[in-house]
């Protein structure tokens, strides 16, 4: 085709199909990338970030299931260690003396540090403070005695069928220098009846 000659051909866009061939080639080339920027302007880019986001729910929700089989496949041992722990916990519940053996458990405590061979400057109990599903008991208390007194005190405090725990222990010398003086707060714990809690 002759380029001097492209002012004279009658391109009117009724009468296409008499277009020369190179004409109709040029148009349908222009036809078909206009359609196809169209296409990706207005719905083909947004397939591709749906697919791309798709793709990401997928790793994320194949990691999910992944976690989940894991535990789903190990709930016999999780049911089983949860037996375990609230059998536990109910015996450790039992160790909790209730509200009427606490008068109980404070002499206990006292006996233990007298047949240790301790004398008691100070036994004060204080306000009781409750917690979640428990109450904290604890007493100030200060006794004197040797080395050796003391650790059977702590140790028979350690071996009370109840629990006791002892905390803030400063241990020194007394005034006179031949014995020890231990001021510690022991606290003992009561489970709280569903009515208290």
């Amino acid at each position: 085709m002759d380029l001097s000659r492209i002012n004279e051909l009658d391109l009117d866009i009724n009468n296409a199909g008499n277009w020369p061939w190179p004409a109709k080639a040029v148009a349908i080339v222009l036809a078909l990338a206009l359609a196809v920027g169209a296409g990706w302007y207005f719905d083909w880019q947004n397939q591709l970030q749906e697919l791309q986001s798709a793709r990401q729910k997928e790793v994320s929700l194949r990691k999910e299931f992944e976690s989940k089989h894991k535990r789903a496949s190990n709930l016999e041992a999780y049911e089983k260690q949860l037996a375990e722990m609230r059998e536990s916990f109910g015996s450790m519940l039992r160790q909790l003396p209730s509200k009427a053996e606490v008068s109980k458990l404070l002499d206990d405590i006292t006996q233990t540090g007298l047949s240790a061979g301790l004398e008691f400057q100070l036994f004060q109990p204080k306000g009781e403070i409750k917690k979640e599903f428990y109450a904290e008991l604890p007493v100030a208390i200060r006794v004197t005695g040797g080395y050796h007194e003391l650790a059977r005190f702590v140790s028979g405090v350690a071996n009370l069928p109840r629990i006791v725990t002892l905390h803030d222990i400063v241990i020194q010398p007394t005034k006179s220098g031949s014995k020890l003086q231990m001021s510690a707060t022991a606290k003992t714990y009561r489970y709280l009846e569903s009515r208290e809690q």
